[in-house]
Protein backbone atom coordinates (compact mmCIF):
# COMPACT_ATOMS: atom_id res chain seq x y z
CA UNK A 1 0.00 0.00 0.00
CA UNK A 2 1.27 3.44 -0.95
CA UNK A 3 0.52 7.01 0.13
CA UNK A 4 1.40 9.82 -2.29
CA UNK A 5 1.25 13.50 -1.29
CA UNK A 6 2.75 15.62 -4.05
CA UNK A 7 6.47 14.81 -4.08
CA UNK A 8 6.25 12.57 -1.00
CA UNK A 9 5.71 8.81 -1.26
CA UNK A 10 5.36 6.39 1.64
CA UNK A 11 5.26 2.62 1.18
CA UNK A 12 3.43 0.56 3.80
CA UNK A 13 4.15 -1.45 5.86
CA UNK A 14 6.66 0.95 7.40
CA UNK A 15 7.17 2.60 10.80
CA UNK A 16 4.08 4.50 11.86
CA UNK A 17 3.90 8.17 10.89
CA UNK A 18 3.36 10.89 13.48
CA UNK A 19 1.39 14.04 12.66
CA UNK A 20 2.20 16.96 14.94
CA UNK A 21 -0.39 19.69 15.57
CA UNK A 22 0.07 23.43 15.15
CA UNK A 23 -3.06 25.39 16.07
CA UNK A 24 -2.95 28.91 14.64
CA UNK A 25 -5.84 29.91 16.86
CA UNK A 26 -6.35 31.63 20.20
CA UNK A 27 -8.91 29.15 21.55
CA UNK A 28 -7.64 25.61 21.00
CA UNK A 29 -9.46 23.14 23.27
CA UNK A 30 -6.14 21.84 24.58
CA UNK A 31 -4.77 25.28 25.36
CA UNK A 32 -1.94 25.12 22.80
CA UNK A 33 -3.15 27.78 20.37
CA UNK A 34 -0.52 30.10 18.85
CA UNK A 35 -1.47 33.16 16.84
CA UNK A 36 1.98 34.70 16.31
CA UNK A 37 3.64 33.23 13.20
CA UNK A 38 7.22 33.27 14.50
CA UNK A 39 6.10 31.31 17.56
CA UNK A 40 4.09 28.90 15.41
CA UNK A 41 7.08 28.23 13.17
CA UNK A 42 9.29 27.66 16.21
CA UNK A 43 6.74 25.18 17.54
CA UNK A 44 6.57 23.39 14.19
CA UNK A 45 10.37 23.21 14.06
CA UNK A 46 10.38 21.64 17.52
CA UNK A 47 7.74 19.09 16.53
CA UNK A 48 9.82 18.06 13.51
CA UNK A 49 12.95 17.83 15.66
CA UNK A 50 11.01 15.50 17.97
CA UNK A 51 10.18 13.23 15.04
CA UNK A 52 7.00 14.53 13.38
CA UNK A 53 6.66 13.23 9.81
CA UNK A 54 3.68 15.49 9.13
CA UNK A 55 2.78 18.91 10.52
CA UNK A 56 -0.95 19.66 10.53
CA UNK A 57 -1.75 23.37 10.64
CA UNK A 58 -5.19 24.81 11.23
CA UNK A 59 -6.40 28.37 11.69
CA UNK A 60 -10.00 27.66 12.66
CA UNK A 61 -10.88 25.93 15.91
CA UNK A 62 -13.20 22.92 15.62
CA UNK A 63 -14.73 23.85 18.98
CA UNK A 64 -18.49 24.09 18.75
CA UNK A 65 -18.77 26.73 21.49
CA UNK A 66 -16.92 29.33 19.41
CA UNK A 67 -18.27 31.14 16.37
CA UNK A 68 -16.44 30.59 13.09
CA UNK A 69 -13.98 33.15 11.77
CA UNK A 70 -14.34 34.28 8.16
CA UNK A 71 -12.81 32.18 5.36
CA UNK A 72 -10.68 35.18 4.40
CA UNK A 73 -9.21 35.45 7.90
CA UNK A 74 -8.59 31.69 8.08
CA UNK A 75 -6.88 31.61 4.67
CA UNK A 76 -4.73 34.66 5.43
CA UNK A 77 -3.44 33.15 8.67
CA UNK A 78 -2.59 29.86 6.96
CA UNK A 79 -0.81 31.60 4.09
CA UNK A 80 1.29 33.66 6.51
CA UNK A 81 2.56 30.39 7.95
CA UNK A 82 2.94 28.53 4.65
CA UNK A 83 4.94 31.34 3.05
CA UNK A 84 7.66 30.71 5.64
CA UNK A 85 7.40 26.91 5.63
CA UNK A 86 10.70 26.60 3.75
CA UNK A 87 12.39 27.73 6.95
CA UNK A 88 11.37 24.33 8.36
CA UNK A 89 12.35 22.43 5.21
CA UNK A 90 15.72 24.14 4.80
CA UNK A 91 18.28 21.31 4.39
CA UNK A 92 20.86 23.38 6.29
CA UNK A 93 18.72 23.03 9.40
CA UNK A 94 19.52 19.29 9.47
CA UNK A 95 15.81 18.63 10.05
CA UNK A 96 13.96 16.14 7.87
CA UNK A 97 11.45 17.42 5.33
CA UNK A 98 7.98 16.91 6.82
CA UNK A 99 4.67 16.85 4.97
CA UNK A 100 2.61 20.00 5.45
CA UNK A 101 -1.05 19.19 6.11
CA UNK A 102 -3.76 21.85 5.87
CA UNK A 103 -6.59 21.42 8.37
CA UNK A 104 -9.76 22.98 6.97
CA UNK A 105 -13.14 22.00 5.57
CA UNK A 106 -13.81 25.16 3.56
CA UNK A 107 -13.07 24.78 -0.18
CA UNK A 108 -12.19 28.46 -0.60
CA UNK A 109 -9.59 28.12 2.16
CA UNK A 110 -8.31 24.78 0.90
CA UNK A 111 -7.75 26.17 -2.59
CA UNK A 112 -5.67 29.10 -1.32
CA UNK A 113 -3.66 27.06 1.21
CA UNK A 114 -2.84 24.20 -1.17
CA UNK A 115 -1.86 26.67 -3.87
CA UNK A 116 0.49 28.29 -1.35
CA UNK A 117 2.25 24.97 -0.71
CA UNK A 118 0.26 22.43 1.32
CA UNK A 119 0.93 18.75 0.61
CA UNK A 120 -2.19 17.25 2.19
CA UNK A 121 -5.74 18.42 2.94
CA UNK A 122 -7.11 17.30 6.29
CA UNK A 123 -10.83 17.74 5.53
CA UNK A 124 -12.63 17.62 8.89
CA UNK A 125 -15.95 18.36 7.19
CA UNK A 126 -16.55 14.82 5.96
CA UNK A 127 -16.35 15.66 2.22
CA UNK A 128 -20.03 16.63 1.77
CA UNK A 129 -19.38 17.46 -1.91
CA UNK A 130 -16.57 16.69 -4.33
CA UNK A 131 -15.20 20.27 -4.26
CA UNK A 132 -12.30 19.63 -1.88
CA UNK A 133 -11.51 16.41 -3.71
CA UNK A 134 -11.31 18.29 -7.01
CA UNK A 135 -8.94 20.82 -5.44
CA UNK A 136 -6.68 17.98 -4.28
CA UNK A 137 -6.83 16.38 -7.73
CA UNK A 138 -5.81 19.66 -9.34
CA UNK A 139 -2.87 20.26 -7.00
CA UNK A 140 -1.65 16.71 -6.40
CA UNK A 141 -2.25 17.03 -2.67
CA UNK A 142 -3.28 14.00 -0.63
CA UNK A 143 -6.81 13.98 0.78
CA UNK A 144 -7.58 12.95 4.34
CA UNK A 145 -11.27 12.02 4.64
CA UNK A 146 -12.68 12.19 8.17
CA UNK A 147 -15.91 10.51 9.20
CA UNK A 148 -18.43 12.90 10.69
CA UNK A 149 -22.08 13.84 10.47
CA UNK A 150 -23.42 17.33 9.83
CA UNK A 151 -21.75 20.72 9.63
CA UNK A 152 -18.48 21.52 11.47
CA UNK A 153 -18.67 23.78 14.54
CA UNK A 154 -22.22 22.66 15.26
CA UNK A 155 -22.73 20.35 18.29
CA UNK A 156 -23.69 16.80 17.32
CA UNK A 157 -24.06 15.28 20.77
CA UNK A 158 -27.47 13.95 19.77
CA UNK A 159 -26.11 11.70 17.02
CA UNK A 160 -26.53 7.99 17.58
CA UNK A 161 -25.71 4.91 15.50
CA UNK A 162 -27.36 1.51 15.33
CA UNK A 163 -23.89 0.24 14.37
CA UNK A 164 -21.11 2.82 14.29
CA UNK A 165 -18.69 0.53 12.45
CA UNK A 166 -21.24 -0.16 9.74
CA UNK A 167 -21.78 3.60 9.45
CA UNK A 168 -18.03 4.14 9.01
CA UNK A 169 -17.89 1.38 6.41
CA UNK A 170 -20.75 2.82 4.35
CA UNK A 171 -19.42 6.37 4.71
CA UNK A 172 -15.89 5.58 3.53
CA UNK A 173 -17.13 3.49 0.61
CA UNK A 174 -19.22 6.45 -0.56
CA UNK A 175 -16.55 9.12 0.03
CA UNK A 176 -13.70 7.17 -1.56
CA UNK A 177 -15.86 6.72 -4.67
CA UNK A 178 -16.68 10.45 -4.63
CA UNK A 179 -13.01 11.42 -4.34
CA UNK A 180 -11.89 9.05 -7.07
CA UNK A 181 -14.61 10.27 -9.42
CA UNK A 182 -13.28 13.81 -8.81
CA UNK A 183 -9.82 12.71 -9.92
CA UNK A 184 -8.06 11.90 -6.65
CA UNK A 185 -5.88 8.78 -7.07
CA UNK A 186 -6.62 6.07 -4.53
CA UNK A 187 -2.95 6.26 -3.47
CA UNK A 188 -3.58 9.85 -2.31
CA UNK A 189 -6.41 9.02 0.12
CA UNK A 190 -6.16 8.62 3.91
CA UNK A 191 -9.05 7.58 6.17
CA UNK A 192 -9.82 9.08 9.60
CA UNK A 193 -12.58 7.52 11.75
CA UNK A 194 -13.23 10.92 13.36
CA UNK A 195 -12.83 10.19 17.06
CA UNK A 196 -15.12 12.55 19.07
CA UNK A 197 -16.74 14.01 15.94
CA UNK A 198 -20.51 13.31 16.05
CA UNK A 199 -19.79 10.35 18.31
CA UNK A 200 -20.50 9.44 21.90
CA UNK A 201 -18.19 7.79 24.43
CA UNK A 202 -19.17 4.22 23.57
CA UNK A 203 -18.96 4.91 19.82
CA UNK A 204 -15.38 6.10 20.23
CA UNK A 205 -14.38 3.15 22.39
CA UNK A 206 -15.86 0.71 19.91
CA UNK A 207 -13.92 2.33 17.06
CA UNK A 208 -10.70 1.87 19.00
CA UNK A 209 -11.60 -1.76 19.69
CA UNK A 210 -12.63 -2.64 16.12
CA UNK A 211 -10.42 -0.33 14.08
CA UNK A 212 -8.96 -3.20 12.09
CA UNK A 213 -12.33 -3.64 10.37
CA UNK A 214 -11.44 -0.67 8.15
CA UNK A 215 -8.38 -2.31 6.59
CA UNK A 216 -10.35 -3.79 3.70
CA UNK A 217 -10.29 -0.33 2.08
CA UNK A 218 -6.52 -0.77 1.75
CA UNK A 219 -5.87 2.86 2.65
CA UNK A 220 -3.74 4.26 5.50
CA UNK A 221 -5.72 4.98 8.65
CA UNK A 222 -5.07 8.16 10.59
CA UNK A 223 -6.02 7.95 14.26
CA UNK A 224 -6.50 11.41 15.82
CA UNK A 225 -6.25 10.45 19.47
CA UNK A 226 -4.54 13.34 21.18
CA UNK A 227 -6.17 14.61 24.39
CA UNK A 228 -9.62 13.72 23.05
CA UNK A 229 -12.85 14.21 24.97
CA UNK A 230 -13.34 10.45 25.24
CA UNK A 231 -10.11 10.26 27.25
CA UNK A 232 -11.42 12.93 29.60
CA UNK A 233 -14.73 11.09 29.92
CA UNK A 234 -13.02 7.83 30.86
CA UNK A 235 -10.31 9.25 33.13
CA UNK A 236 -12.03 12.36 34.44
CA UNK A 237 -9.10 14.66 33.61
CA UNK A 238 -8.80 17.96 31.66
CA UNK A 239 -7.03 18.17 28.25
CA UNK A 240 -3.66 19.13 29.73
CA UNK A 241 -3.61 15.87 31.74
CA UNK A 242 -4.56 13.47 28.94
CA UNK A 243 -1.16 12.54 27.50
CA UNK A 244 -1.01 9.20 29.33
CA UNK A 245 -4.47 8.35 28.04
CA UNK A 246 -3.32 9.44 24.60
CA UNK A 247 -0.41 6.98 24.69
CA UNK A 248 -2.85 4.22 25.69
CA UNK A 249 -5.01 5.07 22.65
CA UNK A 250 -1.92 5.12 20.42
CA UNK A 251 -1.05 1.63 21.65
CA UNK A 252 -4.56 0.38 20.98
CA UNK A 253 -4.56 1.90 17.49
CA UNK A 254 -1.10 0.61 16.65
CA UNK A 255 -1.99 -2.96 17.63
CA UNK A 256 -5.03 -2.74 15.34
CA UNK A 257 -3.06 -1.46 12.38
CA UNK A 258 -3.37 2.34 12.35
CA UNK A 259 -0.51 3.85 10.34
CA UNK A 260 -0.67 7.59 11.21
CA UNK A 261 -1.24 9.24 14.60
CA UNK A 262 -2.21 12.89 15.08
CA UNK A 263 -0.89 14.20 18.40
CA UNK A 264 0.11 17.27 20.40
CA UNK A 265 2.95 15.56 22.30
CA UNK A 266 5.10 14.31 19.43
CA UNK A 267 8.01 13.13 21.57
CA UNK A 268 5.80 10.83 23.66
CA UNK A 269 4.05 9.48 20.56
CA UNK A 270 7.27 8.78 18.68
CA UNK A 271 8.88 7.08 21.66
CA UNK A 272 5.84 4.91 22.36
CA UNK A 273 5.50 3.90 18.69
CA UNK A 274 9.19 3.05 18.26
CA UNK A 275 9.01 0.92 21.41
CA UNK A 276 5.87 -0.84 20.21
CA UNK A 277 7.49 -1.50 16.84
CA UNK A 278 10.60 -2.90 18.49
CA UNK A 279 8.51 -5.30 20.58
CA UNK A 280 6.39 -6.41 17.61
CA UNK A 281 9.37 -6.85 15.31
CA UNK A 282 11.18 -8.90 17.93
CA UNK A 283 8.06 -10.99 18.48
CA UNK A 284 7.90 -11.76 14.77
CA UNK A 285 11.60 -12.63 14.60
CA UNK A 286 11.94 -14.72 17.78
CA UNK A 287 10.19 -18.14 17.68
CA UNK A 288 10.10 -18.30 21.46
CA UNK A 289 8.13 -15.07 21.56
CA UNK A 290 6.01 -15.62 18.49
CA UNK A 291 5.03 -19.11 19.57
CA UNK A 292 6.32 -20.73 16.37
Amino acid sequence: MRLVARKFTFEFPRPALVMGIVNLVADSFSGDGITEIDAALAHARELVAQGADIVDIGAESARTNRSAISPEEEAAQLVRFIERWDEIRNPKSKIQNPILSINTWRPEVARVALAAGGDMLNDIGGLPTDENARICAETGAALLIMHTVGTPKVPHTHVGYADVMRSLDDFFAEKIALAESAGVPRDAIVLDPGIDFAKQRDDNLRIFRELDRLHHFERPILLPVSRKTVIGEVLGVPPAERDAGTVACITSGFLRGAQIFRVHNVRAAVQSLRMLEAVENQSAADPKISGA
